[in-house]
């Protein structure tokens, strides 16, 4: 085992607003602090009760998915939580992912696709 997973990220316009309807339907808290996340006006959080948290991250110009037309496909990735992000760096790449951004700010994380090309990311614990 590489990592575990820490959240579902889900583009949207609006993130606060997205995040609201979600907490109608599962429960759960808001834009919760937690050290893993930035809370702001284009990334909102939501802590289910269940212990899965759905992150909205604010996309200028978003166009929504028309599933099933692969014309604008789903828009959402995964984070990954490890405790060594160099060492799970090499290991996703060594199973065929590629580095999509890995920026000198990116102390913390790093994003990557998958073989098929879908993005996501490994978040230092």
């Amino acid at each position: 085992m590489i990592a575990d997973l820490q959240c579902l990220v889900i583009d949207c316009p609006a993130p606060r607003a997205l995040a609201e309807f979600y907490r109608q339907v599962l429960g759960g808290e808001v834009d919760r602090p937690d050290p893993r996340w930035s809370l702001g006006e284009a990334w909102s959080t939501l802590h289910t009760p269940g212990g899965l948290v759905l992150c909205f991250q604010g996309v200028a110009d978003h166009r929504p998915p028309t599933w099933p037309d692969p014309e604008r496909p789903q828009q959402s990735h995964l984070d990954f939580g490890v405790p060594d992000l160099d060492a799970a760096h090499a290991q996703v790449l060594a199973l065929g992912a590629t580095v999509l951004d890995e920026g000198p700010a990116r102390r913390s994380w790093r994003v990557y696709a998958d073989p098929a090309g879908h993005p996501f990311c490994l978040v230092r614990h």
